[in-house]
């Protein structure tokens, strides 16, 4: 049975109305704007029907709430004062309908089960969507062998349940690809996916990223920001390298995971969030916790289910399947059209340790193709380092240039936001301008603005 909510200031009307749909709907009433958003807040309402005029907050300042914070519950709104001005206005502001009054009720039937009909529609289209999405993702996680049989089997098992799940496995062995499949998967799959990437942010900017800060809660927090843990609510938050958060981020993150509830940084409001957490490490996380430098309690919260992800030199019998799908990847992005790999180059390929797993498989399979000279890659284009079964060096051509960190890139958009005022960024950013300094040369950003 729908739910739908009803706001008016008049009581008569809200109770007739209610009375009406009662008959077919679960009904909840409101006599203002503010009294509609809490009851959004603790219902899941399928339409709202609103009352244009009322005391305080009116119909359309309650309808651009609606649309913000619930996008896709549609909204009918009612006018004792109709005129085509306010018509246009309510349908261009994302009503799907706009009623006078008196209302005639069988009319009113007609326009709430139309609005309920095509917002079941689009909820089915999401969910098929999501599905197509899941299969895409747990498609690209490749392998035949038993240890990836096994991962696959994992994943479909744990994606559609709420639990918390660690990823562990060495650098290049695909965990995001892991968790964007649990998330594809699971009943969350139309709502935000958010990675972040720990290792790549300083402690002092990881505390208001994930949780968030408000106005004035250090030097440039010049507005209020949601962290990521608001922004991935009703979704999936992926904290990728997981090990490298510092101590006491580590008891903050702790105990959102008890309460289900952030703090922003500077606020002692709690905000409640719903989200899914999927982490991630390359290190042995067991091994970190009796070395002192990671919260047991914090582990135990996060090793509720376990997925491992073997090195590629222990799968190698998944190589063939994986340049396999490299190359169909590649062809179209390079504008290629090669057909396969000549033995004597596979055989190289797998003679080789890959220490940067699949991750240094694709980049070599990549380098490769782009300069083949015929529709197969032979052994001549299987670089010289893995020909001759060594790790390319720090410097060689054939290793990916890495992307931006995080760091650097709230570096760079603090600069482009005070238009390369260094002191200024600083400020944004709430670290010393002495700091600032030296992360712009560390990262190369000093023609920055």
């Amino acid at each position: 049975m729908s739910k739908i909510l009803i706001v008016d200031d008049d009581k008569a009307t809200r109770e007739g109305l209610a009375l009406a749909l009662g008959r077919d709907h679960a009904v909840l009433t409101a006599a203002d704007a503010e009294a509609a958003l809490r009851a959004l807040t603790g219902n899941a309402v399928d339409l709202v029907l609103t009352d244009l005029r009322m005391p305080g907050r009116d119909g359309l300042s309650l309808l651009r709430d609606i649309i913000a914070s619930h996008p896709g519950l549609p909204v009918i709104l009612l006018s004792a004062y109709g005129s085509v001005e306010s018509a246009v206005e309510a349908m261009r502001d994302g009503a799907v309908d706009f009623l006078t009054k008196p209302v005639n009720l069988d009319h009113l039937e007609l326009v709430v089960r139309r609005a309920l009909r095509q917002k079941n529609l689009e909820r089915q289209n999401a969910r098929l969507r999501a599905q197509l999405a899941g299969r895409t993702a747990i498609d690209r996680i490749i392998g035949s062998s038993e240890a990836m049989l096994a991962v696959r089997e994992r994943i479909e098992q744990v994606a559609p349940t709420p639990a918390t799940v660690l990823i562990q496995g060495p650098s290049g062995t695909g965990k995001e690809l892991v968790a964007r499949a649990l998330h594809a998967l699971s009943p969350r799959a139309d709502k935000p996916f958010v990675a972040v990437h720990c290792a790549a942010l300083a402690p002092s900017l990881l505390e208001s990223e994930l949780f968030g800060h408000v106005k004035g809660a250090f030097t440039g927090a010049t507005e209020d920001r949601k962290g990521r843990f608001e922004i991935a609510d009703g979704g999936t938050l992926f904290l990728d390298e997981i090990s490298e958060i510092d101590l006491a981020t580590q008891v903050k993150l702790l105990r959102v995971l008890e309460t289900r509830t952030v703090e922003p940084v500077g606020s002692a409001t709690p905000i409640p969030v719903d989200i899914r957490l999927v982490a991630a490490t390359n290190r042995d996380l067991r091994a970190w916790v009796e070395a002192g430098k990671f919260r047991e309690d914090l582990y135990f919260r996060l090793n509720v289910v376990d997925i491992n992800l073997p090195p590629l030199r222990e799968r190698q019998g998944d190589l063939p399947l994986l340049c396999d799908a490299f190359v169909r990847e590649f062809n179209p992005q390079l504008g290629r059209s090669i057909l396969g790999i000549a033995p004597d180059a596979m055989a190289a390929l797998a003679a080789y340790p890959w220490p940067g797993n699949v991750r240094e498989l694709r980049n070599a399979i990549e380098r490769m193709m782009v300069l083949a000279h015929s529709d197969h890659l032979t052994l001549e284009d299987v670089p010289g380092n893995i020909r001759e079964g060594r790790a390319a060096p720090p410097a060689a051509e054939t290793q990916p240039i890495p992307a931006e960190p995080e760091e650097a890139a709230l570096i760079r958009r603090a600069l482009f936001e005070t238009h390369g005022n260094r002191t200024a960024a600083a400020k944004r950013l709430g670290i010393p301008l002495r700091t600032l300094y030296r992360r712009i040369k560390a990262y190369g950003l000093e023609t920055a603005k």
